[in-house]
C-alpha cells in the first residue's frame, strides 16, 4: 500500500501544483502562505510543527516567497533570537487569487476518492495517479 500512497501523494501534488500554476506558487507555498494567514505573526517554530516539516527545510521553502515580496520574515519582540512570519499585502493579493484554484482543485480531487475498504482506497489512490 505504501507505493500507492506515495504515487498517489505526488500525482495529487501535482494536481495541486498545475492548478495554482497561474500564480505561480507550488501546493507547498500556497501551504505555507495559508499557514501565515492569521492576525497575530507566528514563529517559524509554529508553522514548521503544523506542516509537519523542520525548521531549516521551512526557512528554505521561505526563502522564494520573501524574494517576491509575499513574506516578511522579523524578529520577535518578546524573544530576539525567535524568527517571526508575516504575510505582506502582495502576500494576501496572491493568495486570494489562489484560493478559488485550490478550491477547484480541492473538488476534483474529492470526485475521485469515496469512502472504501482498503482495496477500494488502493484502487482510489490509483485512479488519483
Amino acid at each position: 500500500m505504501c507505493l500507492h500512497v506515495q504515487r498517489a501523494a505526488r500525482a495529487v501534488a501535482r494536481r495541486y501544483d498545475e492548478a495554482l500554476r497561474p500564480t505561480q506558487l507550488t501546493n507547498g507555498q500556497f501551504s505555507l502562505l495559508m499557514s501565515l494567514n492569521r492576525l497575530e505573526a507566528p514563529s517559524i517554530g509554529k508553522v514548521a510543527a503544523l506542516l509537519a516539516m523542520d525548521r531549516t527545510t521551512l526557512t528554505a521553502n521561505l526563502k522564494p516567497l520573501e524574494r517576491r515580496g509575499l513574506v516578511k520574515v522579523t524578529v520577535g519582540d518578546a524573544d530576539r533570537r525567535s524568527r517571526l512570519m508575516i504575510l505582506t499585502p502582495a502576500g494576501r493579493a496572491i493568495l486570494g487569487a489562489a484560493v478559488p484554484l485550490w478550491k477547484r482543485a480541492q473538488l476534483a480531487t474529492e470526485r475521485l476518492v469515496t469512502r472504501s475498504s482498503p482495496d477500494r482506497l488502493r484502487a482510489d489512490l490509483r485512479a488519483l495517479s
